[in-house]
């Protein structure tokens, strides 16, 4: 029943969304976007008070952007996101922004797109703890050699991606 009345949307909200990497719980409201956590995450957002299960505009519309990505109609996501950390994670989480669909940089190019050429542990660090994975796409980065390095939704779930994108050929089974 529509009662006419706003709800009130200052809080964050979040629903839990079926994806083909697993459930993915998905948080935000007024700001943007503010989460997308995979089922086990090796580092877990802290919830607080504020937070309440049910449905905002960008949990519909970050839903929606996912579900096109997955299907495969969809190369960029066109969402307005407020994920929370330091400035330094901030502007290496920017950074993974310009990493184009379907391909794939080093931990290394990484730090030098961000000024900090020598810092790649703590661009590394900061990647991993990224918490708008796929939105901000770093299962795009990689190891120097090729190989796919740690990723907080797991190495089978990079490669998904990674081949869902065609950055890896659709054969490779890095984990046969």
């Amino acid at each position: 029943m529509n009662t006419g009345l706003a709800r009130d949307t200052s809080g964050i909200w979040f629903r839990r969304i079926d994806s083909p990497v697993g459930p993915l719980l998905i948080a935000g409201g007024d700001e943007g976007l503010h989460l997308i956590e995979f089922h086990a995450p090796r580092h877990p957002m802290a919830r607080c008070a504020q937070w309440e299960e049910g449905d905002h505009p960008v949990l519909r519309r970050a839903q929606d952007q996912l579900a096109r990505y997955f299907d495969g109609a969809l190369r960029a996501f066109d969402l307005p996101l407020a994920p929370q950390g330091t400035p330094f994670q901030r502007q290496v989480w920017r950074a993974l922004a310009d990493i184009p669909f379907g391909q794939t940089i080093s931990y290394a190019q990484l730090a030098m797109r961000v000024g900090r050429p020598t810092a790649m542990r703590a661009v590394g660090a900061a990647n991993g703890r990224n918490p708008l994975p796929i939105v901000l796409p770093c299962h795009r980065v990689i190891g120097a050699d090729g190989s796919l390095t740690g990723f907080g939704g797991g190495l089978p779930t990079k490669q998904f991606l990674l081949q869902l994108e065609g950055a890896l050929p659709q054969a490779t089974d890095l984990f046969a």
